[in-house]
């Protein structure tokens, strides 16, 4: 249960990061203080990155590109999907194409 206050502190300090630093501001658990700032409508689900640090992007978007770069449709380039990602990208270089969807 969250008294006024503590909901209060939560619309105020929260900023997209901090789950942590508020759990222990409030001696609550991360899970606790997640079900409340969704409960609340703002919490801000971590978007996931890949190693790289860059927005993950699947093997069918890399082929959609490509195909648009060869002006053909996706599925004319069947099977091409389960090339490694890295000729993929390869072959996006190739054509001066930033692979991001």
């Amino acid at each position: 249960m969250y008294t006024p206050e503590e909901s209060d502190f939560l619309i105020e300090k929260y900023d997209g990061h901090n789950v942590a630093e508020l759990a222990k501001a409030l001696s609550k658990s991360e899970r606790s203080i997640i079900g409340k700032l969704s409960r609340l409508g703002i919490y801000q689900k971590k978007e996931y990155v890949s190693k790289t640090g860059e927005r993950p992007v699947t093997k069918l978007e890399l082929v959609a590109n490509l195909a648009a770069q060869l002006q053909c449709e996706p599925d004319e380039l069947e099977g091409l999907e389960k090339a490694p990602k890295q000729v993929l990208r390869r072959l996006l270089e190739c054509f001066g194409t930033i692979y991001s969807a």
